[in-house]
């Protein structure tokens, strides 16, 4: 009998009845379907409300990133990932750092932009002035859709418009600049936009199309640079001046070269990736966003690269590694799973943050401290000497190593350099039945 994927009514049934279904069409075992069981202490119901139909948890690992100090505060990190040495790297650079009084950061306002598509638009220059003619008035009718966010200092605060080629004719794209204070900003920047889309079509003499807010946050931008000593890099086989010179090297590289770069960001990505979803805000935003803000800035600098690093390094004047990051941050502190996920909550008060601006400094700073750890592991020892005893321990693990067995199997894999799956299960087995294996 040919099984069917289409199930009326699927999201009216119970969490139970729909892992009852589910575990049928999977052919899984009940010791498999615990692996979906909900954590100790929350309620089911909160993620039953939080997406649709559900059947359980994913859990991710949660770690914490030591030695933080960020404009004289220090930081407890909560970090969420699945990649080994993420969480040790960061914490690692941000003791080198430390030596050097830890990260300086800063927020500019937390402005998102909210854009208006307006097609078939007979006049597109006469109309872009009827637009910025009618701006106070169109921003106070923004304003006026929520009220709350106004009263606390943000709200509706410009309007830009832009003349845009395209494959479907000359359109208008309106920029709504909305404040969105402790909010990521999307419900409010997009109920602002939908409320004015029919007076940017009376006014212009065109349709409105999309009316949405965008990820590339150019105008909410978080910003760190630190100081690593180049007395705290020196190897066993290196001066601190050359694991300096090495790392300037592996930047050059990035900011050359573009398929470099794409690997040198989303290493930066690793560090706040990890925050963002520690604190449940939408790291899929964060991630487009920066992404598209590292090419965004090589276009707006009329570089001869497609894609620039979100950070550079330099050489003070005594030697030593000065980084900085510019990032987009268009995070918040309230709505969102931020403020309904239990262990989001938690994580926020563990990293203290009163503000998504502060938050954003957060962010930026561990985004540094990956950076600046991968280069320096790549720069000297490689990254694949790095990790090679975490992936190790996956795969011991994976080779079913009880927890007194791991170490032991790693410790053989790594000094053979033979980190591979099939090798683990050959010590195991031998660890087990007395061989030299």
């Amino acid at each position: 009998m040919t099984r069917s994927s289409e199930i009326p009514g699927f999201y009216r049934r119970s969490i139970a009845e729909r892992r009852a279904f589910v575990q049928e069409w999977g052919g899984l075992t009940d010791e498999e379907m615990r692996a979906f069981e909900f954590p100790p202490g929350i309620d089911a119901g909160t993620f039953d409300r939080m997406i649709e139909n559900v059947i359980g948890v994913m859990p991710m690992p949660l770690g914490i990133a030591t030695n933080f100090r960020i404009n004289g505060k220090d930081y407890l990190i909560p970090m969420a990932i699945e990649e080994p040495s993420v969480v040790a790297a960061a914490s690692n650079a941000a003791k080198v750092a430390r030596a050097a009084d830890g990260f300086s950061a800063q927020t500019t306002l937390p402005v998102m932009i909210g854009q208006v598509q307006v097609l078939d638009v007979p006049d597109p220059v006469a109309a872009r002035l009827r637009l910025l003619d009618r701006k106070e008035d169109l921003l106070a009718a923004a304003n006026a859709k929520d009220p709350v966010l106004v009263k606390f200092g943000g709200g509706a605060k410009d309007l830009e418009v832009r003349i845009l080629p395209s494959s479907r004719g000359t359109m208008l794209v309106v920029h709504l600049l909305v404040d969105a204070r402790d909010a990521g900003g999307m419900n409010a920047v997009n109920t602002m936009c939908e409320a004015l889309a029919p007076e940017f079509a009376r006014l212009t003499g065109g349709r409105t199309v999309l009316r949405i807010i965008s990820n590339l946050a150019i105008h909410r931008l978080a910003r760190a640079h630190a100081t690593f000593p180049a007395d705290a890099l020196k190897t066993d086989t290196a001066s601190g001046a050359e694991v300096v010179d090495a790392i300037l090297d592996a930047y050059a590289f990035a900011a050359a070269d573009p398929f470099r770069c794409a690997t040198h960001n989303k290493g930066i990505m690793n560090g706040i990736s990890s925050v963002v979803i520690a604190t449940g805000n939408d790291f899929r935003a964060i991630e487009s966003g920066a992404h598209s803000y590292a090419a965004w800035r090589a276009g707006e600098t009329d570089s001869s690269t497609v894609i620039l690093p979100l950070t550079t390094y330099e050489k003070n004047a005594r030697g030593d590694l000065v980084g900085t990051i510019e990032v987009p941050a268009p995070v918040g502190l309230i709505g969102g799973a931020t403020a309904v996920h239990p262990t989001a909550r938690a994580n926020v008060k563990i990293l203290g943050v009163k503000g998504a601006r502060e938050l954003g400094e957060v962010l930026a700073s561990v985004g540094l401290a990956q950076n600046f750890a991968a280069l320096r592991a790549l720069a000297t020892e490689g990254i694949q000497r790095g990790h090679m005893e975490l992936h190790a321990r996956n795969y011991a693990m994976s080779a079913g190593a009880k927890p007194d067995e791991v170490d032991r199997v790693v410790e053989r894999m790594v000094a053979e350099r033979q980190i591979r799956l099939d090798r683990a299960k050959e010590i195991l087995d031998a660890l087990r039945h007395g061989s030299a294996g």
